[in-house]
């Protein structure tokens, strides 16, 4: 078993790894589409069904969910901390396990301010519920629980949002450009249900996304299934979606949550600063690195990165599907051979070095998210191929 220290070395090697892991968590929710058997439905133009998913007054279900991840990496289990709990059922750690593997979820909604996700591992559990104020977590293998506070209502302010499921579709066209193909790839039977195939691909050369598709229920207009594909081929990089759905609103004792008698009980921090913010909830916040890496990135500021500590910080390079993130940490990269040695070996499975006008360095690549780490201490991150990657660095920017 990994020692808390040996965690935190391992945390400065595994950049791209987290990079990945989110990218795939965040982009994605995404899977292959039903071939045979398509209903015949309709004909809908790609605006009309963006107008179509925006419009969704859809505020309950239940179902079953699966999802598929393959990002062509070993496992990582264990090389990331978990943060300052100790609980085996905090969140921060067990909802990495989807990044990789197929796992099976059972999923409930009611609203913004009621959820519960449960993944289902043989005949162990792992839930996670939010009611109201309180986010419970319970793992059945280890009979841990963890505990934590909502952070506040949930969903963005409606005045900063467009107005009409029109508007959000120009928005969603608008940002597509030129870049972006956006059309509509015929019909699936998802979760017996009739959908729509809303099929997204870049106009771009050097990105390694090859399509999302998006199987959206024809008479709700809910996102039902997605499918992520690489340019590399073989399987998709995530493949999700229900297996069986029920729109009706799930009984409220659903949501209840009493902690097992004889449970371990860990209490997460009752209240968080605003720089400690949980991911997706204030862009460009320190706090919304991974747990251990914030030092390895530095501080990057409060407005996306630009400018932060000592000049060091996150640019962005090009625009679209090949965008690259550049982040400069002011120091030089970490020797792999001063990794731990259960880490050294996860390195050398997915990393090539590589050198050019630059310097040299290593380039760490999946089958979605590629990353190029110079040995003078910059990281150049994207959904490109690692050429691209060597080319940005080459120039300079």
């Amino acid at each position: 078993m990994a020692t808390n220290e040996t965690r935190r070395k391992a945390s400065r090697y595994v950049v791209p790894v987290a990079v990945a892991g989110v990218a795939a968590a965040t982009i994605g929710l995404v899977p292959a589409l039903a071939a045979a058997g398509d209903p015949d439905l309709p004909e809908i133009t790609a605006q009309q069904l963006i107008e179509k998913i925006a419009a969704s007054e859809t505020q309950t279900l239940s179902g079953t969910f699966k999802i598929s991840t393959d990002l062509g990496l070993p496992s990582f289990a264990g090389l990331v901390p978990s943060g300052s709990s100790s609980s085996s059922a905090d969140p921060s750690a067990r909802l990495t396990e989807l990044v990789s593997g197929t796992h099976t979820l059972r999923v409930a909604a009611d609203g913004p301010d009621r959820q519960k996700l449960t993944l289902l591992d043989g005949s162990d559990e792992y839930s996670l519920i939010h009611n109201g104020n309180d986010v419970w977590a319970y793992d059945s293998k280890s009979d841990e629980v963890f505990h934590e506070k909502a952070d506040g209502p949930a969903g963005t302010p409606e005045k900063e949002l467009p107005g009409t499921p029109k508007e959000l579709a120009d928005e969603v066209l608008k940002a597509a450009g030129d870049t972006t193909s956006i059309t509509v790839g015929g019909t699936a039977k998802v979760a017996g249900r009739d959908a729509y195939q809303l099929v997204i691909k870049p106009k771009q050369s050097g990105s390694t996304v090859e399509s999302v598709k998006i199987a959206v229920d024809s008479a709700t207009g809910t996102p039902l299934k997605f499918t992520l594909a690489s340019t590399s081929g073989g399987k998709p990089v995530v493949d999700a979606g229900f297996t069986k759905v029920d729109f009706a609103k799930p009984a409220a004792s659903t949501f209840d949550f009493k902690a097992p008698k004889g449970a371990k009980v860990t209490e997460g921090a009752a209240d968080k600063a605003a720089d400690e913010a949980a991911p997706g909830t204030a862009p460009g916040k320190h706090g919304e690195l991974p747990p251990g890496l914030e030092g390895l990135f530095g501080d990057m500021g409060a407005e996306g990165g630009k400018g932060g500590k000592d000049g060091h910080g996150l640019n962005v390079i090009g625009e679209g599907w090949t965008a690259i993130a550049k982040l400069d940490t002011g120091a030089p990269a970490p020797k792999t051979d001063e990794a731990p040695k259960e880490v050294q070996g996860f390195l050398d499975s997915f990393g090539d070095k590589v050198s050019g006008k630059f310097g040299s360095g290593t380039v760490f690549k999946t089958k979605l998210v590629n990353a190029l780490m110079t040995d003078d201490g910059k990281v150049y991150v994207g959904a490109v191929t690692p050429d691209a990657l060597v080319n940005a660095a080459n120039s300079g920017k």
